[in-house]
């Protein structure tokens, strides 16, 4: 066993960006290296991951839900990630598996707070009486400009891009994605904020390199940080 893919179990890991930032390609490379070297994987995405928070998710999405308030937005999110953390998160860190959640609190920071305008320190508040003692081990942030991002997505949609959404992933141009690229660009900053107040929490990653890039970046940031001696 590779050793900083066995430096891996135990551990709470989220992969993070803006979407079309490439975070879910990576997520599967990492699964699939972690499957071949015997490390059990729990993957979970948010809004959703339970019976619950799949509901909740469809709330969320909803490109129907004109009327919703930002606060109820974040909230309902948290209240997805309860669900989430109780379920799945802990069971799976208490049997020693890596956790790998498709975003976080570091994506309510981002979306609600430095692009809705929520504080940092309302958002803080809610999280720790939603998730309690369960915070992440890292958060792995790509980085892609929106407009990189819009074409990434929409060549997807088109069946011209690096490959197909997976089955369940947002549907294109949902509630939050239809807010545009200036609100994207809103988003993009307060990941990058987040990551420069946290280098020790936070691998910033340039999502914009080649696939094979990205992935030499993504193993050398674990590496650094978990491999075994």
């Amino acid at each position: 066993m590779s050793s900083w893919v066995s430096g891996l179990a135990g551990r709470f890991i989220v992969f993070d960006g803006i979407d079309g930032s490439g975070k879910s390609t990576q997520l599967r490379r990492l699964v699939s290296a972690c499957t071949e070297d015997g490390v059990r994987v729990c993957q979970v995405r948010e809004p959703g991951g339970t019976t619950v928070g799949e509901r909740i998710r469809e709330i969320l999405l909803d490109r129907t839900q004109e009327g919703m308030t930002l606060r109820c937005e974040m909230l309902l999110y948290m209240a997805s990630r309860v669900q989430l953390v109780e379920e799945k998160i802990r069971p799976a860190l208490d049997r020693r598996e890596l956790v790998l959640a498709d975003r976080f609190v570091s994506s309510t920071l981002a979306y609600q707070g430095s692009a809705g305008g929520i504080s940092r320190d309302d958002i803080l508040a809610v999280a720790r009486v939603a998730i309690g003692p369960t915070w992440p081990d890292l958060v792995v942030i790509f980085d892609v400009d929106p407009a990189s991002a819009s074409r990434r997505t929409k060549g997807v949609e088109r069946g011209k891009g690096r490959g197909v959404r997976p089955a369940g992933s947002s549907l294109f141009d949902d509630r939050i994605e239809q807010r545009g690229d200036a609100y994207q660009a809103k988003v993009r900053q307060g990941f990058l904020e987040q990551a420069a107040a946290d280098p020790d929490r936070y691998l910033l990653i340039d999502g914009t390199a080649p696939e094979d890039d990205v992935w030499e970046a993504l193993v050398k940031g674990l590496r650094a940080r978990f491999a075994r001696s």
